[in-house]
Formats: structure tokens, sequence, C-alpha cells
């Protein structure tokens, strides 16, 4: 699940970076397009703190499977040992 959430973090950093890339293009080449520089600004922050949220929540998912798995092989091994003896 967290890989999801990656994949988002990607996505939404890489349509961060072409909104800030939207900002250096003159207005005449951008043909019915938003020519006001600081609306691409603001669009690229929101984009990129959109992707940081996501990268953050995909890594805190991953170390929460990592502790569920852990703990339930923990439990497994308990389990065999008590039952073995």
């Amino acid at each position: 699940m967290s890989r999801n959430f990656y994949i988002l973090a990607a996505t939404l950093g890489f349509f961060a970076l072409v909104s800030g890339g939207m900002t250096l293009v003159p207005s005449n080449f951008q043909p019915g397009l938003p020519a006001n520089g600081s609306l691409w600004r603001t669009l690229a922050l929101i984009l990129l703190l959109a992707a940081l949220a996501s990268a953050l929540v995909g890594t805190m998912s991953n170390l929460f499977e990592q502790v569920d798995r852990r703990s339930e092989e923990t439990r497994r091994t308990a389990r065999k040992r008590r039952r073995g003896k």
C-alpha cells in the first residue's frame, strides 16, 4: 500500500516541477493558459506540499506494516515455543 503513496508523491512532484517551470515561460508561449506567474508558483507550492505529505504517509505506512509483520512473527515463534514444550 505504501508503494501507491510513493507513486502519488512522485507524480505530484513531477507536476510541481512542471508548474514551477511554467513560471519561467513567457506568457506569449502559453495561449489559453493562465499567464500569471504567481498562480503557477502557488500551484507548484501546493503540489509540492501534497507530494511531501503523500511521501510522509507512504513512509509511515511502510513503517507500521513492518512493525506489524515483526510482531506477528514474534507471536508465531512464541506460540511454537509454548506448544513445543
